[in-house]
């Protein structure tokens, strides 16, 4: 994925310079413009990713193109070029919207490495900015690239168009409910009511009345009849979070439900036949419950004609900076903030972390570091998490217990292709596929990082 980048000078040996420094190091194309008005003119036509322009020039110089720019095109990330020492152009350059500065005569590796920093921040604003388009197609959406997730989506688009039940298991904050929300928007009953019910918060002498609704008189202050939420879920969806909470006499009832296709309300005679479509979630160890009675087999059989099982934060690292990006994302917009990115150490540490809350406690203190954060930029200081080096404690993906049965090369070996499809997928991830620009972020040459993806069957297609 080749980034485009417009250098404005009026010198044109300055301009080639930084065309031939700039091309093979970042993967780049660069386009040269020798006035503010050139550049204007060129904006207007072409998408760029990046502007370095220089300060002084004639006619329209550097800050008069950069408001014009901001004006313009706000999201554009500009660096400027200054005399060195003068430190109050760099500071009115920032002031006025510039990304950064650099202080000509540069060196060769300083210019790539702010450059190569500009870019990495002009990608997150691309896809933060792609994230809330995204987010106007509803809350329904599941963000991962990590094969474990690519598994679920299959599933979701397997049993999407079909009727049967469905059993979600998971361990909490994995995304239950946006499961459950993502089949019901792909199946046939989209445009009808998708009923959630979280089952544990409804004491069990409720519940009964509220799902199936009750008669006048039916117990004391019943006085007038209402309609159950498997009747107002009717022709669409009901979504039974957490099912493995219920007890025994709401089970038998639903397990009617499930295979007649008909509830009773309380204090009345009649049967009433529904059309519902019912998915249901837990986080319990149903075969457990069911071994010690607490959970019936039959009812458990009903459920799970075609279960998912989400996988935890901790099984995915790779999805972090994604799913990251898009929760800050919806989250300024919530709370009507600027857009922020997120600095590469906050991310880093994002991605150290066992998260037992998984995406839920991830969302949980992104929402704080939102909050803390003074300016376009999420920093660990905003961050309230420290670095515990979480990562000396296990590896991702691998159950370090079982590892003594290995022989050390397999072992060791095991470990290695697991870290290496974390640490390099999370890098591919954030450079949006980009080879060169994940060396970057490894520090690495790129036929070094090749190298590694080759034998460890690594497609960097699968993060673009």
């Amino acid at each position: 994925m080749t980034t485009d980048i417009l250098v404005v000078d009026d010198e044109t040996d300055m301009t080639r310079l930084l065309q031939r420094t700039l091309e093979p190091e970042l993967d780049c194309k660069v386009t040269m413009a020798f006035s503010g008005e050139m550049a204007l003119d060129i904006l207007h036509q072409t998408f760029f990713d990046l502007i370095l322009c220089d300060v002084k020039m004639p006619g329209m110089d550097g800050f008069e193109l950069l408001n014009r720019v901001k004006a313009e095109f706000p999201d554009l990330t500009v660096v400027m070029l200054t005399a060195f020492g003068n430190i109050e152009s760099a500071v009115k350059a920032i002031k006025s919207g510039a990304y950064d500065f650099i202080a000509k005569p540069f060196e060769r590796d300083e210019i790539i490495f702010k450059i190569r920093k500009a870019l990495e921040r002009s990608l997150l604003l691309k896809e933060n900015k792609r994230l809330l388009k995204d987010l106007e197609a509803g809350p329904h959406e599941l963000i991962g690239k990590s094969e474990p997730m690519q598994k679920v989506f299959d599933q979701i688009r397997m049993v999407a168009p079909s009727d049967v039940t469905v059993l979600i298991t998971g361990e909490s904050g994995t995304g239950k409910d946006l499961t459950a929300r993502s089949i019901h928007t792909l199946s046939p009953r989209k445009d009808e009511a998708f009923i959630s019910v979280n089952c544990p918060t409804i004491p069990e002498f409720i519940l009964e009345s509220e799902l199936f609704g009750y008669k006048k008189g039916a117990f004391t202050n019943a006085i007038q009849d209402r309609d159950g939420l498997f009747q107002e879920a009717d022709k669409g969806t009901i979504f039974l979070d957490e099912i493995g909470d219920i007890g025994p006499s709401i089970q038998t009832k639903l397990l009617r439900v499930l295979q007649e296709k008909e509830i009773k309300p309380l204090g009345d005679t009649k049967i009433k036949k529904v059309d519902v479509r019912i998915i249901a979630s837990t986080n319990r160890n149903l075969k457990q419950k069911m071994a010690d009675n607490e959970f019936r087999q039959d009812f458990f059989y009903r459920l799970s004609v075609l279960p998912i099982e989400l996988p935890p934060l901790r099984d995915r690292v790779m999805d972090i900076p994604l799913i990251a990006d898009h929760l800050v994302a919806k989250h300024c917009k919530k709370m009507k903030k600027e857009p922020k990115t997120i600095s590469e150490e906050v991310m880093d540490l994002l991605m150290k972390q066992p998260w037992p809350g998984n995406v839920r406690e991830l969302e949980n203190i992104l929402v704080q570091g939102i909050l803390y954060s003074k300016d376009d930029t999420l920093r660990l200081s905003d961050i309230p998490i420290k670095d515990t080096d979480q990562a000396k404690k296990g590896t991702p993906g691998i159950n370090n217990a079982d590892l003594t049965a290995l022989s050390y090369k397999t072992a060791k070996e095991k470990i290695l292709k697991e870290f290496n499809h974390t640490y390099i997928g999370a890098r591919l991830s954030m450079a949006g596929g980009n080879i060169t620009r994940a060396a970057g972020m490894c520090e690495m040459d790129r036929q070094a990082l090749q190298q590694i993806m080759k034998r460890y069957d690594i497609d960097p297609d699968k993060f673009r």
